[in-house]
């Protein structure tokens, strides 16, 4: 989701993709040590499941921890776990994990897609649902191409550099928040698509004017009344989860302005929550605008494609 923005007397922007400066950033991790025999890796990623009992993925979470401390990938510790002794940082990571920090945060990286992004605080974390998005573009342009990809919200740059991968396209990603905005133009540069992709701070799509072939969205869909995990509502931005008490603001803006936006035989994709898809749909067709459901690997209501 990206962060509802609100500024005021912003000029039109006519979208002609340009490409970035030079922007450096590491999402990988660091270098691999050399392999210490010692073992003990097996148990420690025991001990820290045991301690993650609040989390659903309680094991995953402790097998990125330790890679991330030892500096190797995830499956080098699952192809021959002893093969490492644990290191003393391994304990720090922990901690602030059982304080239901998100692994990203601690880790600095999160895998979406096909590709790895930089993460922290002041941005959403990808989620693999969100994927979902991609799917449905694919279906709608089948072996076609998009060549203009508009994202709002963009975040990290987390659906335009995915879709940026995916397609030999033009893009432009638009976020309100100077951090999210920080983290996308690095992992543009990272992912060697900075020539590709262009990022603006804007108000959604206020400040645009022209046509795309794929706009993907990811708003705020959370009423304010809604209960979250502690490691979502204490840690990522509320800008990004919130949308007043039906959670529909951001849907609202949305609807208004897709008409005008979307290019002969394109499509916009748009991330919904799971009990939103007719509250969504209704905003859109009132608007003279055609939808459909697109469900997630899990089978839940995720994304609507418009046109």
């Amino acid at each position: 989701m990206g962060s509802r923005p609100v500024p005021d007397g912003r000029d039109v922007l006519v979208f002609r993709p340009i490409a970035n400066g030079p922007v450096t950033v590491s999402a990988s991790p660091p270098p691999n040590p050399l392999p210490q025999a010692g073992g003990g890796v097996s148990k420690a990623l025991a001990a820290a499941t045991a301690r993650f009992a609040f989390s659903p993925t309680a094991r995953l979470d402790a097998e990125l921890l330790l890679a991330h401390a030892l500096g190797v990938d995830r499956s080098a510790i699952l192809i021959d776990p002893d093969r490492y002794a644990v290191p003393a940082s391994f304990a720090a990571l922990i901690e602030r994990r059982e304080r239901h920090e998100p692994v990203a945060y601690i880790t600095g990286t999160r895998g979406f897609w096909s590709i790895d992004l930089a993460v922290g605080p002041g941005v959403l974390v990808p989620r693999a649902d969100s994927e979902t998005l991609l799917v449905a573009a694919q279906t709608h342009f089948g072996r076609r191409a998009p060549t203009t990809i508009l994202d709002l919200g963009t975040g990290p740059g987390t659906l335009l550099l995915a879709a940026l991968a995916e397609w030999p396209a033009q893009g432009l990603g638009v976020e309100y928040s100077t951090d999210a905005l920080g983290y996308a133009r690095a992992n543009a540069a990272t992912l060697g698509l900075a020539d590709r992709a262009r990022f603006i701070r804007g108000d959604w799509a206020s400040a645009i004017a022209g046509r795309f072939d794929l706009i993907l969205a990811n708003p705020p869909y959370i009423g304010t009344d809604e209960a979250l995990a502690p490691e979502v509502h204490d840690h990522e931005p509320h800008a990004a989860l919130f949308a007043g008490s039906d959670g529909l603001d951001d849907y609202r803006i949305l609807a208004r302005q897709l008409p005008a936006l979307i290019a002969p035989g394109g499509v916009a994709v748009i991330e919904i929550g799971a009990t939103q898809a007719d509250a969504v749909a209704a905003l859109f067709a009132a608007q003279g605008l055609a939808t459909a459901l697109h469900h997630d690997l899990g089978g839940n209501p995720r994304a609507i494609t418009v046109t």
